[in-house]
């Protein structure tokens, strides 16, 4: 799963939220292929969360409580 095309993964990252629209796609265009194969995976899981979980570990700077999720989460939010 960690080998899905470029214009698929932008299509998974568009969200209900523009603001988590705006911060996956810059993270996609300054980020994503500096990722290790194991922090894709844990990108493809967040993808899978619900917006509003999203939102408050990538916006509100709330943490999650994975620790491997969180290194993942930091990366986003730098990006």
């Amino acid at each position: 799963m960690t080998d899905l095309p470029m214009n698929r993964l932008r299509w998974i990252c568009r969200r209900g939220m523009l603001e988590l629209d705006v911060i996956l796609e810059k993270f996609l265009q300054n980020g994503y292929e500096n990722l290790s194969e194991s922090q894709k995976l844990i990108f493809y899981q967040l993808l899978e969360l619900p917006d509003p979980v999203l939102y408050h570990w990538l916006i509100a700077s709330q943490d999650p409580d994975e620790a491997d999720w969180l290194e993942v989460i930091a990366l986003i939010r730098a990006a």
